[in-house]
């Protein structure tokens, strides 16, 4: 059980790998829990390159508090990375998938603390409504009766209201990582979000930087084949060697 600076309570896990000083941090996304069967498969696959901590964010599975969609989920990821220095790891990079590659890449940017970040599926700015399945995602945030779905349905606890101020969108924070590696992977089958948010991502951020657009590569943990887990971690492993 972690917990924030604002004082939410976070379940997490820790998965230990023989390499000893990389610390790898997975961020889920909108929705999501480090208990998903895809999630953990993901832990697994990345523990042969170094030890992962996988938590759920506010609002989401076991943790407390409600999601604020991407905004103070910043702290959340915080209380991770802390967790993960702690338990001794003298490198850390951060896996962040949708939501959570938003909030890995404003985290890097924003309170830095990390060696290496990979924003996997992630959004490049905010109130994007321009493919159905986005739709339906701002339906269950701004609607009573879409919150209470997601609570039932998706043990998802939305908070009410709109953001006041608007957060740094993620390509503005990507410009902020740097000297740190970033990496920006996306499917050219994202049902999601198009390719032009890999693209503009990539645009805001310095070098050094990488973009793997994936054929056949939908969206998120979902859809992430054991193949590209497998890469990533090897990426993260060269950077970090």
């Amino acid at each position: 059980m972690l917990r924030t600076d604002d004082g939410v309570r976070l379940n997490a896990a820790h998965t230990p790998s023989t390499r000893t000083d990389l610390g790898i941090v997975m961020a889920h996304g909108f929705t999501g829990s480090w208990r998903d069967r895809t999630a953990r498969r993901i832990v697994h696959v990345l523990s042969g390159y170094g030890g992962v901590v996988a938590f759920d964010f506010r609002g989401h599975g076991r943790s407390g508090g409600e999601t604020t969609v991407g905004d103070l989920e910043i702290l959340d990821l915080d209380a991770a990375v802390r967790h993960a220095r702690v338990a001794g790891y003298t490198k850390i990079a951060v896996v962040g998938f949708s939501m959570g590659a938003a909030v890995a890449v404003r985290h890097a940017g924003l309170r830095g603390g990390v060696d290496a970040v990979v924003s996997v599926s992630g959004p490049a700015r905010w109130y994007y409504r321009g493919t159905k399945p986005m739709r339906q995602v701002h339906w269950a945030i701004e609607r009573p009766f879409g919150r209470l779905a997601a609570r039932v349905v998706k043990r998802t606890r939305i908070a009410r209201g709109e953001w006041d101020p608007i957060p740094m969108p993620p390509h503005e924070a990507a410009a902020l990582i740097s000297p740190a590696p970033l990496l920006i992977v996306h499917g050219d089958q994202d049902a999601f979000f198009p390719l032009e948010h890999a693209h503009q991502l990539y645009a805001g951020a310095r070098d050094p930087k990488e973009l793997w657009i994936e054929p056949g590569y939908g969206h998120a943990e979902t859809a992430a084949p054991p193949e590209l887990i497998r890469r990533i971690g090897k990426w993260i492993s060269s950077n970090l060697s």
